[in-house]
């Protein structure tokens, strides 16, 4: 509490001025939602909401005059913003909207009290409230806790203002924010809220898939992202959102035994993240979470007992960038992890001791700058339990990076280019720009990777022998 107090306290010399304007024109101004909640989690952001009964004409008049800069964009549903001193500050009419229970847009509808606009938001513990006042001509605060909000935040827990059914009902990308709260804040979920997303789970199809992208987004770069995707997969939203990660819980039985996959692939995003040394990594937490996703399409009984899933990683890559697309992901970032799912298992076919040079370069060739995060995912995929398998992993994955750093010092590894390029092949082979100038980059090309850099004069009779070969064939 006195953490809180002191992060709220703070903001008083930046926000005395405004309290000042919006009290000379006779209306209240709260600190509101996500900053109180933060504020008292110790971790008070740039991003501060406010609740007010000024109309939005109001408020526009106070912030054009108070901010730098105002932006009005969101004034239809009550909505001014503006910045100052660093701090994005957002401020709303209470609210006290109508929803018609097919679409998440509501009726803007202005409220007139304070509880009535906290009663209609998501979770209770965003529906604390800080009121800002001048007392005696000195600021002052007061907490405003209608629903008991604070109670869950103590306890960590996620719990609806109202029933879990209307407030889903409302809006069902809340069942989403619920499982990002969950992956943010380390938060659970109330066993009615639980059960709610449960029943509902089918509501979040009303949602558009740009929403949807938004939320996994935050989810996936939050602090738990494994525990946000297992509630999405366990209340079934998931089968909506993410129908491939729900499909690795494949039913097990006695003739086809296998490690589960899915809390498998739980535990590769965990430890990816543990991995991660630059902050958090969207694209390699992604490919660590759908890294089997092919699998389930792929799995087979062995003569010898147990299971095989041959190609998993070329079905798993087409599914990966088939989903990402279809949640609309922009396409380099669908590319990527389209690319980081299809070589996870490309480690896996080599022994200790076993890469040879054009190997090695292949393998960085393929992955290009996607190199340290190919790194990274396949160090994170070795979830046995048995110590000496893993460091057998390990000692085989560091050997493959020793490899890497000792061709790297000897040749261009980062960019692995034909020792000819395109003008060049012309002049040789007396060609004009088509489909042969192609085909002769391409096998230059091999044969880089196939024997590392050559001489000029050894590369123009590589060429010379390969164009005579294909034209024989011909």
């Amino acid at each position: 509490m006195a953490q809180a107090s002191a992060s709220i306290d703070s903001l008083g010399g930046l926000l005395e001025s405004l309290v000042r304007k919006f009290h000379d024109e006779g209306e209240s101004l709260y600190l509101v939602g996500g900053p109180v909640r933060d504020a008292f989690l110790g971790r008070l952001g740039n991003d501060l909401d406010f609740t007010t009964s000024a109309r939005p004409d109001v408020v526009y008049r106070i912030l054009e005059e108070w901010g730098e800069t105002v932006w009005d964009m969101g004034i239809e549903f009550g909505t001014v913003s503006t910045v100052k001193a660093g701090q994005q500050i957002e401020i709303t009419t209470f609210r006290a909207d109508l929803y018609d229970g097919v679409t998440r847009n509501p009726e803007v509808t202005f409220g007139d009290t304070l509880v009535g606009d906290l009663v209609r938001r998501d979770f209770a513990c965003n529906a604390i409230a800080v009121e800002f006042l001048l007392i005696d001509d000195q600021l002052s605060t007061t907490l405003h806790d209608p629903v008991n909000g604070l109670k869950d935040l103590f306890n960590g827990v996620l719990d609806t203002p109202q029933s879990p059914e209307v407030s889903f009902r409302d809006d069902p990308l809340r069942m989403l924010r619920a499982a990002r709260f969950v992956s943010q804040l380390g938060f659970s979920v109330a066993p009615r809220v639980r059960q709610a997303m449960t029943d509902m789970a089918g509501e979040i199809q009303r949602i558009t898939v740009e929403r949807i992208q938004a939320e996994l987004d935050k989810l996936m770069l939050g602090d738990a992202p494994w525990d946000g995707i297992d509630l999405l997969v366990e209340t079934g939203i998931a089968d909506y959102v993410l129908p491939e990660v729900s499909a690795l819980r494949m039913t097990e039985d006695e003739h086809m035994q296998h490690k589960d996959v899915y809390r498998h692939s739980l535990t590769v995003l965990k430890q990816a993240v543990e991995k991660e040394d630059e902050g958090p990594d969207l694209v390699l937490r992604w490919a660590a979470l759908l890294h089997d996703i092919g699998k389930p399409d792929t799995r087979a009984k062995k003569e010898s007992g147990g299971v095989s899933f041959h190609h998993h990683e070329v079905v798993g890559a087409k599914l990966a960038r088939k989903r990402l697309r279809a949640l609309k992901y922009p396409k380099s970032t669908t590319q990527d992890i389209g690319q980081l799912v299809y070589l996870h298992m490309r480690f896996h076919g080599f022994g200790e001791g076993q890469w040879t040079d054009s190997a090695v370069r292949r393998y960085v060739n393929d992955a290009g700058e996607l190199l340290p995060k190919l790194h990274k995912l396949v160090r994170a995929d070795s979830t046995t339990r048995n110590p000496k398998k893993a460091a057998r992993l390990q000692r085989t994955y560091d050997h493959l990076e020793d490899r890497i750093a000792e061709i790297a010092e000897k040749e261009d590894l980062a960019s692995v280019r034909p020792d000819l390029d395109g003008n060049e092949i012309m002049q040789i082979l007396d060609l004009k720009p088509g489909p042969d100038v192609g085909r002769a980059w391409g096998f230059m090309k091999e044969l880089r990777l196939e024997r590392g850099p050559l001489e000029r004069d050894e590369a123009i009779a590589e060429l010379r022998a390969w164009w005579e070969s294909e034209n024989r064939h011909e």
